[in-house]
């Protein structure tokens, strides 16, 4: 159980406790560098990436406003900092066609995407999400790992509530077409 909120700890280190940002550090560090890893798949580079996010959290901590939960704040630093990471490294990344994606039925991505009863089939899973861009990557990892609502995803991302629905439903098509190449192979 946690002893004291976020807000104490911001308010504590906005008072000029800056020892209390140890805190936030501990509670945040494993879920940043997590989320920024998936994005970027260089365990180097996440952890780089991750001091970068806490500098940059400690340094605008003036700026939270509690518009949001302090962690859907993070999680934008964190999701902003290793997708302009990974644009800047031009990486080449699957190109589905249009009618490939609308040809896929919901239900079929519904039963390929929910059997993840092995670790052959997570293994699977892992590979597709590595073919995706981190952008697309991110938003998956942020609903489905990080258990953020759409809402909060949208908040994160800077995108709207409808066009993260789209576009899970859309990520969610191309994970089914790139899991149905491999198991044909």
């Amino acid at each position: 159980m946690e002893l004291y909120t976020d807000t104490y700890y911001i308010q504590r280190i906005q008072a000029g406790d800056t020892a209390c940002f140890a805190c936030l550090l501990d509670k945040y560090s494993r879920p940043v560098h997590s989320l920024i890893l998936k994005v970027v798949r260089n365990r180097e580079d996440a952890e780089e990436l991750a001091q970068d996010v806490f500098m940059k959290v400690f340094k605008n901590l003036s700026s939270f406003k509690e518009e949001c939960s302090f962690s859907t704040w993070i999680y934008r630093i964190a999701y902003n900092t290793a997708v302009s990471e990974t644009r800047k490294k031009k990486h080449e990344f699957l190109a589905i066609e249009e009618s490939v994606i609308n040809n896929v039925s919901e239900q079929e991505v519904t039963e390929a995407l929910g059997r993840t009863d092995d670790s052959d089939r997570i293994q699977m899973l892992d590979t597709a999400l590595a073919q995706l861009p981190p952008d697309e990557r991110a938003i998956i990892l942020l609903f489905y790992m990080k258990e953020k609502t759409i809402d909060e995803v949208a908040t994160i991302t800077g995108l709207t509530p409808s066009n993260i629905k789209v576009k899970l439903h859309r990520i969610r098509k191309k994970l089914f077409v790139v899991l149905k190449g491999m198991e044909e192979k």
